[in-house]
Parts: C-alpha cells; sequence; structure tokens
C-alpha cells in the first residue's frame, strides 16, 4: 500500500497548474480552489490503483478535467460585461442595476496559479489571459475541456480520447466546433505588444498613483483612444478614452478615497482596491486587471468583489495612516 507521504511527495507539486486548468474551466479562482482540492481527494482515494500506464500528470488531469466536467453540469457559464451587451460611448449613460446574482467571471491571482504552469510555455500569458477565460465560457463544457487540454496545455488527441473516455475522432470533432465557435465570437488572442517588464511596472506604477491622487490628467497619457472599461457586477461598460476618463472623473476619482496595490492577475497587471470607509480605514472593494497595447492601457476591467481581496493576500481591513 502506498503511503500519503509518497502521494503527497508526488502530487502536490502540479497543484498550480492543475489550479490553473480548473480555472480555465470555470472562470472562478474560488470555485477552482474547491474543486482542486476534491481532485487531490478523489486521487489520494485512487491512489493504490494508480498503475502508471500513464504519467501521474496526465492521470491528475484526467480526474481535474472529469471532476470539472461533473460541476458544470449544474453551473452557468461565467460572462463579463462585454460578454452581454453592447458599450456606451457616453460617460453620461445611466448605469444599469449591478446584477449581484450573475455567476461572474473571476480574475486569478498570479502568485497562486505559479510559474511553472505548462500553458507559460506552450502559449505564453495568453493561457490564463481575462480574454481567453472570458471566450471560453461561451463554449459547452466538454468542448471547453477539449481546447484546453489540446490548444493550451498540447496534451495529444489521444491522450485526451483516453482523459475524457472517447475516442479521437469524437476529440477532433469538439475540438474543431470549439475553434470554429470562437473564432465567430472574435479574436481572444490580442497582438498585445506589450512593453517590457520595467515597463510594465513603471505603467502600473502610474496607474495606481494618478487613480489614487484623483488625477485624470496623469490618466489621459495612460489610456489608449481605444480604452475600454467594465465593472462586474454592473452590466454597464464603457468605451473610449472620453467615456471612461468621463465616468471616472464623474464620481470615482477622489483624493484619498482608493487604497490601491500593484499585483498581478492572469499574467497581467493589476491592482488590489480597497475603499475609504467612514470608520477610518479602508474596506476591501475588488481588483482590477488592466490589458496593455504597446505601453498603453486598452481595457481596465475592475472586479467590484470584496470576496478577492484575500485571495490576492490583503486583509479585508486596511488601517488608515491619517
Amino acid at each position: 500500500m502506498r503511503s500519503d507521504t509518497e502521494f503527497t511527495a508526488l502530487a502536490e507539486p502540479f497543484r498550480p497548474e492543475l489550479l490553473a486548468h480548473c480555472y480555465r474551466m470555470l472562470g472562478s479562482i474560488h470555485e477552482a480552489e474547491d474543486l482542486v482540492q476534491e481532485t487531490y481527494l478523489r486521487a489520494w482515494r485512487a491512489f493504490d490503483r494508480f498503475e502508471g500506464r500513464s504519467s501521474l500528470r496526465r492521470w491528475l488531469y484526467a480526474i481535474a478535467t472529469r471532476t470539472c466536467l461533473s460541476a458544470l453540469e449544474t453551473r452557468p457559464r461565467r460572462p463579463v460585461p462585454s460578454g452581454l451587451g453592447a458599450p456606451s460611448d457616453d460617460h453620461r449613460a445611466p448605469l444599469a442595476p449591478d446584477e449581484p446574482a450573475v455567476p461572474w467571471l473571476q480574475p486569478a491571482p498570479d502568485a497562486l496559479l505559479g510559474g511553472d504552469d505548462p500553458a507559460a510555455v506552450v502559449a505564453g500569458r495568453t493561457g490564463v489571459r481575462l480574454a481567453l477565460i472570458a471566450a471560453l465560457q461561451l463554449l459547452p463544457a466538454r468542448q471547453r475541456a477539449v481546447l484546453t487540454l489540446r490548444d493550451v496545455l498540447a496534451f495529444r488527441t489521444a491522450e485526451v480520447a483516453e482523459m475524457l473516455d472517447t475516442t479521437s475522432a469524437a476529440v477532433d470533432g469538439a475540438l474543431r466546433r470549439a475553434r470554429t465557435r470562437l473564432a465567430k465570437a472574435g479574436p481572444v488572442e490580442e497582438d498585445l505588444a506589450e512593453p517590457d517588464e520595467d515597463a510594465r511596472r513603471a505603467l502600473l506604477d502610474a496607474y495606481v498613483d494618478a487613480f489614487a491622487r484623483a488625477d485624470a490628467t496623469a490618466l489621459v497619457n495612460l489610456l489608449r483612444a481605444d480604452v475600454e472599461l467594465e465593472m462586474p457586477p454592473t452590466p454597464t461598460w464603457f468605451t473610449g478614452r472620453d467615456a471612461v476618463l468621463g465616468f471616472l472623473s464623474a464620481g470615482v476619482l477622489q483624493p484619498g478615497l482608493w487604497h490601491m496595490a500593484p499585483s498581478r492577475a492572469n499574467g497581467q497587471p493589476a491592482c488590489v482596491v480597497h475603499r475609504r470607509s467612514g470608520a477610518g480605514r479602508y474596506e476591501a472593494y475588488g481588483v482590477q486587471v488592466l490589458t496593455l497595447i504597446g505601453g498603453r492601457i486598452a481595457r481596465i476591467t475592475s472586479f467590484n468583489d470584496p470576496s478577492l481581496v484575500p485571495t490576492f493576500g490583503l486583509a479585508p481591513a486596511l488601517e488608515t495612516t491619517r
């Protein structure tokens, strides 16, 4: 009988990449963490029966994928506002009421996904880009699994067929349908042409500083003319620098209102956001993820969900210093 120690030593190194895989499938970092735990529980229970006919990694991915597919049978897809309706180019447009009951897409902190995620090797940062994760939510669950295993993780067709207990022909068919559907939905891998790491950090620091100081003029130089802003759980979203800055200047940008901590999410620059409360401290507010093209910000996705803040390693409340 194999020991718990042996199982932990062999299986634990795969946890970050399995978390990334479950996140791609589910679009929720919270649910992904739960299902990775379920994956490891199922794997531990079956470890005595693992005969080594496939690699341990592939065996774990098979368990994780089936666990996700079972969960997705009863869960709706997770959209972002841009996947539900057209944007507004007028900041004076009234905001639609928040829809907290919608299971919105969530960002994933790079620190949890780890630096050894195979998608980082196979597909660069696009493996967990918000654009890709949002696009995957358009696919039926099984097509989502096939496309992720084949195109993101680069498993062979025969391997995917074995993992999903189906035929190679069925895998090829599902992959064709998934690729066709994504192509109709529009591009999911932007030509980002991102600046290097030092320039990315400088841009993020400048954004955090301008936002915290409520300096709309400084923000102008950081945003592309066609910048977009979406803010789940608010369905309304904006396109164009005038509309985005107009909306932010109308009430969001206030000196001392926000505490912004630089971070990384989905392989992109991000910041963890606290809002000043009347109790003399900053309360958790959410996470902003920035999509860069060239040296400017092309999209701000502001996930206004306080429950995300601890996932990014920050406390739900921060004491003010003034």
